[in-house]
């Protein structure tokens, strides 16, 4: 798995245009308000203040009151605008041979992440099909975890997984790369793609090789 700095973008989300033989199924981008929500944790910071409000409102602080309501407003408006442009800076990209995460506001990176290389996919939707899905590398693969976030499996420090995340249809794209790993895995390999759900309630399914 490499990551990679790059200027140009002769293929949008790619840092280099696609080898012979390789064809592009499927890219998308993080939903805004649901990395904001995910990632940057607007609504607990959003509650933070909510409290402090309520202490402020309670002391009869009119002064108190204001500051945190200003302070609440920046804080939150600061984290919308860092889920918008990071949202707007990120593509996924599934191709026959890897997955391809393209994001970085001031500095453009890129991991290539080969399908051979996967160890486990993770999909994790909610009901209305909105989700994440996580790749697992294998052992060999490495990549440090505050380089590639928020792309990357909350709290797995020890072994980072790349994620594509906060997708408005995780079903599709997951259903895609499930194909594409089948097709580009070795000759009698096979490997898991698990699927829990929302409710926790975890549907595993192995994907023939």
């Amino acid at each position: 798995m490499a990551v990679t700095e790059y200027e140009g973008e002769p293929v949008p989300g790619l840092p280099g245009r696609l080898p012979a033989g390789e064809r592009i199924l499927w890219q998308g981008a993080p939903d805004w308000k649901r990395l904001a929500v995910s990632a940057y944790h607007v609504r607990k910071v959003a509650l933070y203040f909510a409290v402090l409000l309520a202490f402020a409102l309670v002391s009869g602080s009119a002064f108190g009151v204001g500051m945190t309501v200003a302070a609440g407003l920046a804080a939150c408006g600061l984290l919308l605008l860092f889920a918008w442009l990071m949202a707007r800076s990120t593509l996924y990209t599934i191709t026959s041979r890897r997955v391809v995460i393209r994001f970085g506001v001031a500095v453009p990176m890129c991991v290539n992440l080969p399908l051979v290389a996967i160890e486990t996919a993770r999909l994790n939707a909610a009901r209305d099909g909105s989700g994440d899905i996580a790749l697992a590398p294998v052992p060999a693969e490495r990549v440090g975890y505050f380089l590639l976030w928020p792309h990357v499996r909350p709290w797995r420090f020890a072994r980072p997984e790349p994620m594509l995340r906060a997708l408005a249809d995780a079903r599709g794209p997951a259903e895609i790369l499930a194909r594409a790993m089948a097709e580009a895995l070795p000759q009698g390999r096979r490997l898991p793609f698990d699927r829990p759900t929302a409710d926790a309630r975890p549907l595993p399914t192995g994907v023939p090789a």
